[in-house]
């Protein structure tokens, strides 16, 4: 077998993505529908895997990149996930965020046009991803938005790197401060993307510019309305093939060109916010925002604010790793303490003291 021979889609044992090859055009769907399309540390290898393979495949012109289903395109990582296991081994997000750097860099990197199909919500990493693809075709139903500084991390895997480049400064910190939604005919005006297509049915009629509430009937399929994605696939057709009919080496070497911005902000910070959101997992921030996503209910802000206003610990949960038990020895036992987590005896003195007024604050800020 030849080094870059083509290989059929159906030998790949994919679990958490689709992947087809037909008509030169190598289509890659996430395919975790039950959570919106947030792909999990497995997904973020077999996408790498799938985009790479689209890349080396001689007959592959063009990859559209999708999610599966009609309400999500992607929405980022898991978070659950995240809270799960990287809240506990802070040292494991770093080794995630390789992947995900992998991940984002195959899209980039294929030499070949990548669509986005947004045939739903793109969030976070999933605009993240959107932005990575060279085009992108958006269903008016969906909308796009980042999450970070809601769940206590930083939209460091392409948000803030490539929004100030698409869509301006301001524009970009808006987005990334407010974490608000961007609707369709907004993302396009903005230059999310390049295209809006109806998407919003009633009685089998597209609907054009469909409204905040018709979109909901739709979605919840009541009073006649459904959401038909033929709109959206016709129009990523349409693209596909005038993309096919270019010069192929042509293409390439102009995707190249055109990323010029794109990888500079991209490999100027992408190393530092890796380490940075690997040592920021161990403090108070993402503890209390990834449990509060988990648990569905607000995030506890202004603890944090009150926690620091009042000279108390707002990076650490219990407070810094500053007293030492007299009795058994035991160091680094947290400030807002009052009994020894070894050996159980109460701290005494000073540090009793400071151990009451520290959990006297946790209890406040929870």
């Amino acid at each position: 077998m030849a080094p870059f021979e083509s290989r059929p889609a159906e030998e790949f044992d994919f679990k958490e993505i689709l992947y087809t090859k037909s008509d030169w055009v190598a289509t890659i769907t996430i395919n975790r529908p039950f959570n919106y399309n947030a792909y999990s540390t497995p997904a973020l290898e077999e996408l790498a895997t799938a985009f790479r393979d689209a890349a080396f495949d001689d007959s592959v012109g063009v990859v559209v990149y999708t999610g599966a289903g009609e309400r999500a395109f992607c929405t980022g990582g898991d978070v659950k996930e995240y809270e799960e296991l990287y809240t506990e081994r802070p040292r494991d997000y770093w080794k995630y965020m390789g992947l995900f750097k992998a991940y984002i860099e195959s899209i980039v990197n294929t030499g070949k046009p990548v669509i986005a199909r947004l045939n739903g919500m793109a969030v976070g990493g999933g605009n993240e991803s959107q932005m990575a693809c060279d085009l992108a075709v958006m269903a008016e139903h969906a909308w796009i938005g980042q999450v970070g500084t809601r769940v206590g991390s930083v939209a460091a895997g392409g948000a803030t790197q490539w929004l100030p480049i698409m869509i301006g400064d301001r524009r970009a910190r808006e987005m990334l401060f407010f974490n608000g939604r961007i609707d369709a005919r907004k993302a396009l005006d903005w230059g999310l993307v390049n295209r809006v297509v109806p998407s919003v049915t009633k009685g089998g009629d597209f609907i054009e510019n469909a409204s905040v509430e018709q979109i909901k009937q739709a979605q919840a399929k009541e009073d006649g309305y459904a959401i038909d994605l033929r709109m959206l696939d016709e129009t990523v057709d349409e693209l596909v093939q005038q993309l096919l009919q270019q010069f192929p080496e042509c293409v390439r070497y102009t995707k190249q060109q055109v990323n010029f911005w794109k990888d500079l902000a991209w490999h100027q910070t992408i190393g530092h916010a890796r380490d940075w959101l690997a040592l920021h997992y161990t403090s108070y921030e993402p503890w209390e925002g990834m449990r509060a996503f988990v648990q569905k209910r607000t995030p506890d802000y202004m603890g944090v604010r009150e926690r620091a206003a009042q000279g108390g610990s707002s990076e650490f949960l219990w407070g810094p790793p500053s007293l030492d038990c007299p009795a058994c020895g035991a160091e680094g036992i947290p400030s807002g303490f009052t009994h020894c987590g070894v050996c159980g005896v109460l701290l005494n003195g000073a540090a009793a003291e400071a151990g009451a007024d520290a959990s006297s604050s946790a209890g406040e800020a929870s």
